[in-house]
């Protein structure tokens, strides 16, 4: 699981990786919220491919959010 800033995304996102070409990403939201989207990627490179992720992935439900990503279930509450 990786942590990090992006200026593109302008908020604080993690993502978890569930095969080479599936990507779940975790954002924060811009009131202390948070959620996390799935979608297929090329898998090339997570890090840059996160972000289309997070732009244009389908919202995963919040059980298996809190799952993959605790730190983010403990730190902000879930949007909804």
């Amino acid at each position: 699981m990786t942590d990090c800033t992006r200026e593109s995304l302008g908020r604080t996102w993690t993502y978890f990786a569930l095969s080479p070409r599936v990507l779940c990403v975790a954002l924060k939201g811009e009131v202390d919220d948070w959620a996390a989207y799935v979608d297929a990627v090329a898998g090339h490179s997570h890090v840059n491919e996160a972000e289309e992720v997070a732009r244009r992935g389908a919202k995963i439900p919040r059980w298996m959010a809190e799952r993959l990503f605790p730190s983010m279930a403990k730190a902000y509450s879930w949007r909804a």
